[in-house]
């Protein structure tokens, strides 16, 4: 029980008077007045609804407006008018008459525009409910839709109060005689709807009120002595009685969802709260309550004022003398007054417009206006701070639904307060309530000492539950956990599950591994999948390579053959087998250990090999066997594959020193050389196998890549003079000068060398290589070969050149005759006639007939013959083939006399001489062969001298 004279009392409300609207002419500014006779009202949909009840005019101590229906009933005038007035925002008040002498009830739903009277047609107690459609018109009045008497059986008695539900399927109406009917189905038509008494009893029912809980519907029913409650969606109607004590009229309601849809029951000492099954809370307000009302989450409450001795038909409902009272709007979940006044002689609280009217007997209606919550909060707040009252002033603020920024100020000024009186766990509760919109560094500077690490442990893990810390955030929570050796903490802080990770997630794998807790960020990052994170831990720290090697066999290719790389020479050196083995799968045919996909389901990835040969420093045996796993599976492996092989097998020649394996490493090395893998880098090769003095090796790359100078050079450092015989007379036909170097080579040895010299000299004088004067000259540089070794050779030569001079004499000889032969017949062709004796065609060989065509050359065609075949007018088809050679010749000779005639006047002119050596030797001048396809202008018309000439020549060709 509340006692609310603790309560704080505040002024959230501002009380006006009701005006009357300007008029026309500007004047205004009367209080506004409702007609006498006023007797019920309500409020909604957009009006204040009142009823005309009657009573007696004139008569001093006569009371107008709202009175309970009972006093109505019983102290009813002669004037009953039956009126229903509707007052809308305008204030233009409008009436209709709805009964012929009094209204007693009224009834208007929020959600339809419905309203429900009860009222009196004729003298007696004949009450009559009537349903007016407000929407629908007739005759210029709401429409009526539906009347029938509200007599509970055949027994006349006053109704005493009444509601409807808002889905127009329940109306409940009370009776003086305690009686309770209940009207199920359409309320608005006869047919569609069935009434029934819900409850009987013998006690006057003093407020109902309908409940909607979901599908479920009950009805309170209070009478001035119980309460009772019935669940309506159940067959039979069962009830519950709540309490054995009631109320008077109007002090009953039906509170909001914010206070759970309870039922309000007011006594003279306690406030009641009801559930349909139980009763809840009560508050100690006193007095004798007149009126009760629900209106955002405030009571209402209508109370005599203490200092009356008030008189009540119902437990005390209406005063007979004094008639102030006094309204206090209650705030049950802050319990604090929200506005307290006092008025004259209150008929009733309406609400609508979002404002209080309160009307009083003297037919004035005041208003009461809730100020802004702004206002509200200034108001109260500097007074709840000062009293440092800030709970209140937090459920105040969240009561009136202040926004996020202004509630976080509260409590930062709440903790602030807490912080101060050394209260640094409560303090941190209420800075952990400014998450979100309070700044973390303004909380975190003031817990940073060690003795409140705890409290700041606190703020810093629900920052991250909330989303909110960056990695320093992160980085002071793991190291107060490590201050404070939680490891339950921690183990709970970093093993939740991945839809709720509130940190960053590196930052406090460093933490925890700069902290020693290698576990943890193991855990960590293997979770998170950080793979660096997790490989450095267990490599650098922890040690555990097996693990790690485990751990990159699980990862997705591209990162297994990233890490690889970066942490394959750490693995090598201390795991080598299994690190090997990890690499061959990598490199042929990759799928995480952890897939659990089928075989052939996805296809396998591999890593370039050679781009894992650093890897194996200082391991060559893991590295042998690495790449000749590679050769096997893959040929087409990298050239780097086969380059490192090879070298790696040379390193092993050279330095074994069993015969028996060394062969053994000799053929492999010459095995990989011959494999065909090194032609594109022949060089390479060259250098390993030179490196490594592989004699083989050496030989057989000259020998592929035609070096055969450089393996006679080879044989010449190693002195092997069969070899270089060898080797001459293999590529000596491929290439000639090897026997000039062969015997410059035997010529410059001081050893008797006469057996190999003799040999050179056989080949050089079969072959004519050399003029024997340079063979001369380079034997005299050898002391030990006498004149004897090339007595034989000087000897055939001359011998040859003997022979060859008479040949040459012959055929001199053999010119000169042809040479006077030739000029006779020039002369006989000069002096005498020609006599053409041929009778055969020298193309077709057939009998010569005329046309014919004869030439001086003694050829004769027919002319048809001639006309085919031959290309010009003036020359033989016979003889032209070689009249053009002999043509070409004495042109290049012609022409070779020009260019040497300008050679020689510009290298006598030039200052530069080698320059002019230069550009001729570049145009191909001095080469050996030299094409002329132009002639040489100038000579185009030949003279019969010029053709004598050209026969000369051409016979001469012949003879040679």
């Amino acid at each position: 029980m509340a006692a609310y004279l603790q309560w704080r009392r505040f002024v959230f409300f501002d009380r006006e008077t009701v005006k009357e609207p300007p008029g026309p002419d500007g004047a205004g500014g009367k209080p506004f007045a409702l007609p006498p006779g006023i007797a019920v009202c309500d409020s909604g949909r957009g009006s204040l609804v009142f009823g005309d009840g009657g009573g007696r005019r004139g008569r001093p101590g006569a009371r107008r407006g709202r009175v309970s229906p009972l006093t109505v009933c019983l102290n009813c005038a002669l004037h009953m008018e039956g009126q229903i007035w509707f007052l809308p925002r305008s204030l233009q008040l409008s009436s209709f008459q709805a009964y012929k002498l009094r209204v007693t009830h009224l009834y208007q739903l929020k959600q339809h525009s419905i309203l429900v009277s009860v009222g009196e047609d004729e003298e007696g107690i004949n009450p009559l409910v009537k349903v007016w459609n407000l929407e629908k018109r007739d005759g210029g009045n709401p429409l009526c839709t539906r009347i029938f008497p509200a007599i509970p059986g055949n027994k006349p008695t006053v109704v005493s109060c009444l509601t409807v539900h808002e889905n127009l399927n329940f109306m409940a109406i009370g009776f003086a005689d305690g009686s309770v009917v209940l009207t199920k189905g359409d309320i608005t038509r006869d047919r569609h709807s069935k009434t029934q008494i819900l409850h009987e009893g013998s006690y006057p029912v003093t407020g109902l009120a309908f409940r909607q809980s979901g599908k479920t519907t009950h009805l309170f029913v209070v009478t001035t002595e119980n309460i009772q409650s019935y669940m309506l969606s159940v067959k039979d109607y069962p009830h519950l009685e709540l309490d054995t004590h009631g109320c008077g009229l109007r002090c009953s309601s039906l509170s909001d969802p914010s206070q759970d849809l309870q039922f309000i029951v007011a006594g003279n000492e306690c406030v009641y709260l009801y559930q349909p099954d139980e009763r809840g809370p009560c508050f100690a307000f006193e007095g004798q309550k007149l009126i009760v009302h629900w209106y955002r989450g405030y009571l209402i409450i209508v109370s005599k004022d203490q200092k009356t001795s008030p008189k009540s038909e119902f437990a005390g409902n209406e005063a007979q003398n004094s008639d102030r009272q006094v309204l206090n709007i209650y705030d049950l979940c802050n319990k604090f007054i929200a506005y307290s006044s006092i008025f004259d002689d209150i008929v009733d609280v309406l609400a609508e417009w979002g404002s209080l009217y309160v009307l009083t007997r003297d037919g004035k209606i005041h208003v009461l206006q809730e100020k802004d919550t702004q206002t509200k909060l200034e108001a109260c707040q500097s007074m709840l701070f000062r009293k440092n009252l800030f709970e209140m002033a937090i459920n105040l603020a969240k009561s009136h639904h202040l926004d996020s920024d202004g509630l976080s100020e509260i409590f930062r000024q709440y903790g602030d307060h807490l912080y101060n009186k050394g209260n640094h766990d409560g303090a941190i509760q209420q800075y952990i309530r400014t998450i979100g919109k309070l700044e973390p560094s303004y909380v975190i500077r003031k817990f940073l000492d060690a003795q409140r690490i705890h409290n700041l442990t606190a703020y810093l893990q629900t920052l991250h539950l909330q989303s909110l810390a960056n990695a320093d955030h992160t980085t002071l929570l793991l190291n107060c956990y490590t201050k404070l050796k939680d490891s339950s903490k921690l183990e709970e802080f970093i093993k939740t599950s991945e839809s709720e990770v509130h940190f960053d997630v590196e930052t406090a794998i460093k933490v925890l591994r700069q902290a020693g807790y290698y576990s943890h960020a193991v855990y960590l990052a293997e979770k998170h999948a950080h793979h660096e994170w997790y490989l450095k831990i267990q490599l650098e720290d922890i040690k555990n390579y097996q693990e790690a090697l485990r751990y990159i066999g699980k990862l997705p290719f591209d990162q297994a053959e990233s890490n690889m790389k970066r942490y394959g020479k750490i693995l090598m050196h201390h795991v080598p087998n299994e690190t090997t083995e990890l690499l061959k799968i990598l490199c042929t045919d990759y799928r995480p250990s952890g897939d659990n996909e089928g075989p052939g389901m996805l296809e396998g990835k591999k890593a370039n090999s050679e781009e894992f040969i650093p890897v194996f420093a200082n391991n060559s045996r893991e590295l042998k066997a690495f790449l000749e796993h590679m050769t096997e599976v893959q040929a087409d492996s990298p050239q780097g594959v086969y380059d490192t092989l090879l070298e790696l097998r040379l390193q092993n020649w050279a330095h074994e020193q069993d015969e028996q394996v060394k062969e053994k490493l000799h053929n492999e090395a010459l095995t990989l050389l011959k494999s065909g893998r090194f032609k594109t880098v022949f060089d390479k090769a060259l250098v390993l196998c030179q490196m490594h003095n592989f004699k083989d090796g050496v030989l057989y790359l000259y020998e592929q890549g035609k070096l055969f100078q450089q393996i006679m050079h080879y044989h010449m450092q190693n002195e092997q003079y069969k070899k270089v015989i060898e080797v001459c007379e293999l590529y000596g036909d491929q290439e000639a000068c090897l026997w000039e170097q062969a015997l410059g080579y035997f010529a410059r040895k001081e050893e008797d060398c006469k057996e190999y010299i003799a040999a050179v000299l056989k080949h050089i004088e079969n072959k004519n290589l050399m003029p024997p004067l340079l063979v001369v000259q380079t034997l005299a540089h050898n002391s030990t070969a006498t004149l004897s070794v090339i007595k034989d050779y000087l000897v055939n030569k001359l011998q040859k050149q003997s022979r060859q001079i008479e040949q040459d004499e012959q055929r001199i000889q053999k010119y000169r005759e042809e040479t006077t032969r030739i000029r006779r017949e020039i002369e006989e062709l000069k002096a005498s006639p020609k006599i053409f004796q041929k009778t055969k065609c020298s193309i077709c060989t057939s009998a010569l007939e005329l046309p014919s065509v004869h030439f001086l050359c003694g050829h004769s065609f027919h002319q048809h013959c001639f006309e085919s075949y031959s290309e010009s007018d003036s020359e033989c088809p016979t003889c032209m083939p070689e009249n053009r050679k002999v043509m070409d010749m004495i042109r290049a000779q012609e022409q070779k006399r020009d260019l040497h005639d300008q050679f020689q006047h510009q290298l006598k002119c030039s200052n530069d001489g080698f320059s002019i050596v230069a550009d001729y030797f570049g145009r191909g001048v001095f080469n050996k062969l030299t094409l002329i396809t132009d002639l040489p202008s100038g000579k185009a018309a030949a003279t019969i001298e010029a053709g004598l000439q050209r026969e000369l020549l051409i016979h001469t060709k012949r003879s040679t």
